[in-house]
């Protein structure tokens, strides 16, 4: 069977790109060359076809390590990912204007930097966090001056979006059937622990005298103290992130029920992560399995692939390709940094773009506008051998940071 990916070498690992018909820079390949060089990679390294450029690591990327992990491997956004829900609702059920729904979602999730300013959490929930966190803190003083007052943030940014590509939409698929999907990971903590861990991996090279051609590529090997650590949290900061999204979908279903008709819930897609590292078992080996933008597909298991504002999104199925370590795209992939986009796109071209959309339309999202990002079908049929398509949707409301 012809294969679908292409193959860069490197000085040790090979890598492997679903990137048929779809743009890479060339900083991208050679930043993943800088990667695959390790001496711990697995096997190969599997590329994305929404590949970027990234900071420490390229985004898009696959790697499976033995003996070490990466912590700029998954970034600062740990346990960012996608939840999505399909309501009993169809497009004839929603009202000729949205600017409504959409207000209301804004008035019910806090956005970019604001938070809520009283937690959300039930009192089990809160008791565990503020424990959790304790212990973090314990081990790691140097957290309470990165984080002021960590525990209170921990609790009131639960339920909350963030900025950047994080968002919130509203969504017919073929059928016309109504959806939520939203977008968000383990907000100002996350961020906290992994640059935590990031320059504790940068003084690990310092003291071993390793010398690295892209020192964000600092590992933790295997055994050591933080090793440990950052495994635990990292996996801590995955599931504060998935409960941060659970909250946040029952807050937009409460929004939702303002302005629409009794609905219920028909079908919920999996609330996947797409930067996490996992404990998983390839080609015979027991390995850590770290995803920076991408989702896991093994056979039968459900993602999330969202286009831009203004584009297609897809619910899929995983095929379960161990040549891609059983992982898929998280999305389209930037085309362009965010500067370049906010000097080539004017608010007009932004609002052509979004026509039909209830959404921001101001010069403070232009970073974001769809043409920033690649083409999301040319992106699919790159990795139509990863995943099959289940449901395709178009957002009729999209909430931003």
């Amino acid at each position: 069977m012809m294969r679908n990916y292409e193959v860069y070498e490197s000085k040790n690992k090979h890598i492997k790109a679903w990137t048929k018909g779809v743009p890479v820079e060339p900083e991208a390949i050679k930043q993943l060359q800088n990667t695959a060089s390790l001496p711990f990679i697995f096997n190969h390294i599997a590329v994305m076809p929404d590949v970027h450029f990234g900071l420490g690591a390229t985004i898009g990327s696959v790697v499976a390590t033995k003996g070490a992990v990466i912590p700029a491997a998954v970034g600062v956004d740990i346990g960012c990912g996608m939840m999505a829900i399909q309501l009993s609702l169809n497009a004839k059920d929603l009202p000729e204007s949205l600017a409504a729904v959409r207000s209301e979602i804004e008035k019910a999730v806090p956005v970019g930097f604001a938070q809520h300013k009283e937690n959300v959490l039930d009192d089990a929930q809160q008791k565990i966090w503020a424990k959790d966190v304790k212990d973090l803190t314990d081990q790691h003083p140097e957290i309470n001056k990165m984080l002021k007052d960590p525990v209170a943030k921990v609790m009131n940014q639960s339920g909350t979006l963030g900025g950047g590509n994080h968002f919130i939409e509203l969504c017919l698929d073929e059928n016309d059937d109504v959806w939520v999907m939203l977008h968000s990971g383990s907000r100002g903590i996350g961020n906290i622990i992994g640059r935590h861990f990031i320059e504790k991996a940068k003084n690990d090279m310092r003291v071993h005298h390793i010398n690295l051609e892209d020192t964000n590529l600092s590992y933790l090997s295997e055994g050591t103290q933080y090793f440990d650590e950052y495994v635990t949290w990292v996996e801590w900061a995955q599931k504060y992130a998935a409960k941060n999204r659970q909250v946040m979908m029952n807050l937009v279903l409460e929004a939702l029920a303002k302005h629409l008709p009794e609905f219920g819930i028909k079908k919920q897609a999996i609330n996947c992560h797409h930067n996490y590292i996992s404990r998983e078992n390839h080609f015979g080996s027991n390995v850590i399995v770290t995803r920076k933008g991408a989702v896991r597909a093994r056979v039968d298991d459900y993602g999330i692939i969202p286009g831009s504002m203004g584009a297609k999104s897809f619910i899929v199925k995983g095929l379960g390709n161990e040549d891609s370590f059983c992982s898929c795209s998280h999305g389209a992939g930037r085309v362009m940094s965010r500067t370049k986009a906010k000097k080539v796109f004017s608010l007009q071209d932004h609002i052509d773009a979004t026509k039909g959309v209830e959404c921001r339309k101001d010069a403070a999202v232009i970073d974001e506008t769809p043409k920033a990002y690649k083409d999301i079908d040319a992106v699919m049929n790159a990795q139509k051998d990863l995943v099959e398509i289940v449901h395709t949707l178009k957002q009729v409301v999209c909430v931003k940071g």
